[in-house]
């Protein structure tokens, strides 16, 4: 085996690929975007996630008023609505308008936009909210899922890697690839 250097760091958020997530919030009337990076997936059952956001934000106000949010999952062509949206305040204009992205309303939530132009939305509502420092962390139940009929096959399944969905990666978006294996592959028999 080859000796590889290494060298000690600062500690700090080196983690990734992330998701360069959209958040939408707010009312349908008056809503609002933010990208957020600090998102993911944290119990199967009941499905939960998080977000973290400044509280600073625009959208930090949002979420904590409605208690409700949607985590939409842009594709790598979006790549300049996702910069501009995590850019840009929402103190001053509407984000949707602005990007020209297209609202729905959510199905399971009381009056939360939810991007229709991603191929991924998760509707969330709010459990808890935990002061941790530079971030708040809203951790929520995902009470909905809508995804593009697209890419769920004749079998059920769901092609995520059919979307081009786009990833953050310590500074920089990153289109995420194609699929190598699936998971549980190592120990699957042959001919499965």
């Amino acid at each position: 085996m080859e000796d590889r250097k290494k060298i000690n760091l600062t500690p700090g958020t080196l983690l990734g690929p992330l998701p360069a997530a959209l958040v939408s919030c707010g009312t349908f009337e008056k809503p609002n975007i933010i990208t957020v990076a600090w998102t993911g997936i944290v119990n199967s059952k009941p499905p939960m996630c998080y977000v973290s956001v400044r509280p600073e934000r625009f959208s930090h106000g949002l979420i904590s008023e409605r208690k409700e949010f949607v985590i939409n999952i842009p594709t790598a062509s979006m790549a300049k609505r996702v910069d501009l949206c995590g850019m840009k305040t929402g103190r001053n204009g509407d984000k949707f308008k602005i990007c020209g992205f297209e609202k729905t309303k959510a199905g399971s939530l009381d009056n939360c936009p939810v991007i229709a132009d991603c191929p991924v939305n998760l509707e969330c509502r709010v459990k808890e909210i935990t002061r941790l420092g530079s971030h708040d962390m809203f951790l929520a139940e995902i009470t909905g899922v809508t995804v593009d009929a697209e890419l769920v096959g004749g079998d059920g399944k769901l092609d995520l890697a059919k979307a081009g969905i786009i990833g953050y990666l310590h500074g920089e978006y990153v289109p995420l690839g194609k699929k190598r294996c699936s998971f549980g592959f190592s120990v699957r028999k042959k001919g499965k």
